[in-house]
């Protein structure tokens, strides 16, 4: 996989529109632009790749704007060595931007075909600091919790009950909330039975579905 100086001032452009849409914090925009979004798309797309525009990656699902990842990062407020969960890998290029900020990253894909096809593109960029699994995301991760933080990357219609159990006390879950149209939730674990609950931009991502593919 080539990375090339057109690819890269490609996605310098891409960040200084980032920070133009309102994106503030330089660790996510360095990650960005650091992270070749190319390697994560399917041959056709790879000429639209720095645009800022989500692209299906197959099974119905997508690879997200990067205005969305931008902002749903940004909200996750990630520190080095932290454990975090992502529910939905699908191409991967979420997880490893988190990993890129250097948390400790676990991944689960409900569809085989995505889970797979990332688990080896992210073994092949050698990010050791990654883990992939087939699982569907309504039960969270729970044998690696809890987590500092929980990053959900479809559009769920309710905040999976598991997932509040899985954030450690100061864990943030991000989560886009709602039916066609989904409202962004910070939801912070303030006490063992305790969450204040923040929300954001809306945004329309594909459904969070249940069981596995």
């Amino acid at each position: 996989m080539e990375d090339s100086y057109k690819h890269k001032g490609q996605r310098k452009q891409l960040i200084q529109s980032l920070r133009k849409k309102g994106i503030r914090d330089e660790r996510v925009l360095e990650a960005m632009e650091l992270l070749p979004r190319h390697f994560f798309l399917p041959p056709a797309f790879i000429e639209w790749a720095y645009t800022d525009k989500p692209f299906q990656i197959g099974k119905g699902q997508t690879i997200s704007q990067p205005y969305t990842v931008a902002y749903q990062t940004e909200l996750l407020e990630v520190k080095k060595r932290e454990r975090v969960l992502e529910i939905g890998t699908g191409s991967g290029y979420q997880a490893a931007i988190l990993a890129l900020l250097g948390a400790r990253v676990f991944t689960v894909e409900r569809h085989a075909e995505l889970y797979e096809s990332a688990r080896k593109l992210l073994r092949d960029l050698n990010f050791g600091n990654i883990r992939c699994f087939h699982r569907d995301g309504f039960n969270g991760l729970p044998e690696f919790a809890p987590y500092a933080g929980i990053l959900v990357t479809a559009g769920a219609n309710e905040v999976p009950p598991a997932l509040l159990n899985q954030l450690e006390i100061g864990g943030k879950l991000v989560i886009p909330v709602g039916d066609k149209v989904q409202t962004m939730q910070r939801i912070t674990r303030v006490a063992e039975q305790d969450y204040r609950t923040e929300t954001f931009k809306t945004f329309r991502f594909v459904p969070f579905l249940k069981g596995l593919d």
